[in-house]
């Protein structure tokens, strides 16, 4: 499987750390209303938008159109955000549906019947498939400061740029809001309208659980956290840098358990890989697991030294979304599960 670069990290790797490496330019500020939302289109009161199209993505890149595009291809993650704002992408690519059929984590609540998949694993693109689709963009995220589009395999990419222009929302080396606020720029400009009681309510949900986080993190703050990802013959310990949630986490107060630079020197500071042998080396009250298929989930690890470590012992392992669906719907439950974690937790490290 090709590598995502900056630094060369392998797939298994990547997935592990929940995205790529390097160091990124943060959100540009810009002079308008319009620049600062990262889009402009004319829209109507019903927020149905319509007129040239224009998008400035994380990459720096400003797509403009004739009009708001409709015949939408995106990453499954950035579809099933775009979904939870009323916006239906007509084709995906990226993790959508599992071995027995049923929609992947990272689809959310689309409908996966309705959709194109033009891939389904990593380095798989229907590139025909795509060209006959006649799509108007493309759009996923980014993970690295190369710019480098998630999920659109490198020796095809050249190919898919030709058929449509691409957007690319960055997905690390930030805190979780900001993201969160340029996928819903991205919605607005594609016709969402953000003043509707489904989204005021969703990112009003989201700031109180925020806020239940930091409480709960202020009352125990001798709860540590670790962030963990399990494969066959090796165990992840994420740090708290690059990955959008735990930077928030950590910037709400969380005890994150943080391997030292030294130990995550080989991954570009994102993460420290563990045999499972030393899978105890770092003392946790509460261990967040990556929910995404492809690694291992606690109740399938037969592992005798995972079993026997405290929080695990205890109960206390719950999931994590290390690419976390963007919209404020979806981000809820990764701040209201860590907090009922936390307030519930037995300091057993």
């Amino acid at each position: 499987m090709p590598n995502v670069r900056a630094t060369h990290l392998t797939r298994r790797g990547i997935l592990a750390a929940g995205g790529a490496l390097g160091l990124g330019a943060v959100l540009a500020a810009c002079g308008d209303d319009d620049a600062k939302s990262g889009g402009s289109a004319t829209g109507s009161t019903s927020g149905k938008a319509s007129g040239p199209w224009s998008f400035k993505d994380d990459r720096g890149t400003t797509v403009k159109l004739d009009a708001v595009p409709s015949n939408i291809v995106a990453f499954v993650g950035v579809g099933a955000a775009l979904y939870d704002y009323g916006i239906q992408v007509k084709g995906v690519f990226g993790p959508t549906r599992t071995k027995d059929g049923k929609a992947d984590v990272q689809a959310g609540d689309m409908d996966i019947s309705k959709v194109t998949v033009l891939g389904n694993v990593w380095g798989q693109f229907n590139v025909e498939k795509y060209a006959a689709m006649a799509p108007d963009v493309l759009i996923t995220t980014v993970f690295d400061s190369s710019g480098t589009l998630w999920y659109v395999p490198e020796e095809s990419k050249a190919k898919i740029a030709k058929i449509a222009p691409s957007v690319g929302i960055a997905a690390w080396n930030r805190q979780l809001p900001v993201s969160l606020e340029h996928m819903a720029a991205l919605a607005k400009s594609l016709g969402a309208d953000l003043k509707a009681p489904k989204a005021v309510d969703a990112k009003t949900r989201f700031e109180a659980a925020a806020e239940r986080l930091r409480k709960a993190a202020k009352a125990r703050p001798e709860i540590k956290v670790l962030a963990g990802s399990a494969a066959q013959d090796v165990f992840y310990v994420s740090g708290s840098h690059y990955s959008i949630d735990l930077e928030y986490f950590k910037a709400l107060g969380v005890n994150l358990v943080e391997p030292p630079e030294k130990a995550k020197k080989s991954t570009g500071g994102w993460y420290e890989t563990l045999s499972w042998e030393n899978v105890d080396k770092y003392p946790a009250d509460v261990i967040i697991m990556d929910d995404r298929a492809s690694t291992i989930q606690p109740a399938d690890i037969t592992k005798a030294t995972w079993k026997k470590l405290p929080a695990v012992k205890a109960g206390q392992v719950i999931s994590r979304s290390p690419e976390p669906i963007l919209s404020y719907d979806k981000c809820v439950p990764l701040l209201t599960n860590l907090a009922e974690a936390i307030e519930k937790a037995k300091k057993v490290s």
